[in-house]
């Protein structure tokens, strides 16, 4: 993710400092404490005990706000390489004082849509009436993927999707308050908008979305400038519930746009970034060694929950290798994406520690 808007940042933000306990940088939440927070308790457990408890390989990847494009080939060829018994990912994180960790994961697809229309830009007043303005075309495109109360239109959009189970429902219905709270300790304040019909976790997390990221067109100086543009555009974004197919709903989404073709416009579909969701651990011996571990590490049991954003590694991992994955993550800060990231290092410190009971408690378990 980029620096900017640069004049934001307090601090530059590839030289990291420390400020009130916190750590400022980019990157440095989300998710290069994944990277640094694994390395100190490996390195840790090997400086106490001069061997790892189990059967350790350490797999860091660049490319995950880009959709990981190298990733997938890389896994087909070396899928020797990389089996192993579980998989334990730890992008992202939590907010203190409770310890969670989301079990699922949204897929995601990108795409940008092009409209062009006259020649060059025109004169309104020549050309009103008769040229087709590519702008109200991006319009029409745009008010046709949801309805006034958020669900989405697009034929098959929510084909595949796993409906949550009685019990999720009714734990995520108790627990809207304080998830609500604590999205806008991260987001700030804002108002809901979306399906009412569902509890606002399972809209969030275990529902597909689709938003328009971007729009462009036409004259965006001061003053008027009376023309048809050229062309309009805009940048659109799915997240995708656990149970589909993201390249299915790439192609739905497609025949969706490319449906308001006519003669008068032409119109351009290009697909970005696809990530499988994914379904993780949530019961079992290995979850019990986690949750055993942040006991250890934090003094308090973790809340087992969903996640909303995407991580495609994870789902790649599940969709080539079929591999078990529970998810530990070491960001607890905020601002993600924004200027003044930062990590809170007295927190980052626990996960370390919890990562390393974690490891020794697998042994136990006989994950190898």
């Amino acid at each position: 993710q980029p620096p900017d808007p640069l004049e934001l940042w307090q601090s530059p933000p590839f030289e990291p400092e420390t400020r009130d306990g916190k750590l400022y940088a980019r990157g440095v939440t989300d998710d290069k404490s994944g990277v640094w927070g694994n390395l100190v308790a490996l390195e840790s457990i090997l400086a106490t005990t001069g061997t790892l408890p189990i059967n350790i390989k350490v797999f860091f990847e660049g490319e995950e706000e880009i959709g990981s494009p190298n990733l997938e080939p890389f896994i087909k060829a070396n899928q020797d390489l990389l089996q192993a018994d579980l998989l334990v990912a730890s992008d992202g994180g939590f907010l203190p004082p409770v310890p969670m960790v989301a079990y699922s994961l949204r897929g995601a697809i990108t795409a940008e849509v092009t409209v062009t229309g006259p020649e060059h830009d025109l004169h309104s007043g020549a050309g009103g009436g008769l040229i087709h303005n590519p702008i109200h075309m991006v319009s029409k495109i745009i008010a046709s993927f949801h309805d006034d109360n958020g669900h989405i239109l697009i034929p098959g959009a929510y084909d595949g999707t796993i409906p949550l189970t009685a019990d999720e429902r009714k734990t995520f219905g108790a627990a809207e308050a304080s998830f609500i709270e604590s999205l806008k300790q991260i987001l700030g304040d804002f108002r809901l908008w979306g399906e009412e019909e569902y509890n606002l976790i399972e809209r969030n997390t275990a529902r597909p979305s689709l938003d328009v990221n971007g729009i462009y067109g036409g004259y965006q100086g001061d003053g008027m400038k009376s023309i048809i543009p050229l062309k309009a555009g805009f940048k659109v974004s799915m997240r995708l519930a656990p149970g589909q197919d993201p390249h299915d709903i790439a192609q739905k989404l497609e025949t969706h746009i490319m449906g308001f073709a006519c003669d008068t416009v032409d119109i351009e579909f290009n697909i970005g970034m696809t990530a499988w969701p994914a379904l993780m651990l949530h019961d079992g011996p290995v979850v019990a060694a986690l949750s055993r571990a942040f006991e250890a590490g934090w003094d308090h049991k973790p809340i087992f929950t969903r996640e909303g954003a995407s991580g495609p590694i994870i789902g790649m991992m599940q969709q080539e290798m079929n591999m078990p994955i529970i998810n530990m993550g070491f960001g607890s800060g905020g601002l993600a994406h924004a200027p003044n990231e930062y990590l809170m290092l007295d927190y980052f410190y626990k996960t370390i520690d919890t990562a390393i009971h974690f490891y020794h408690y697998l042994a136990e378990n006989q994950i190898d």
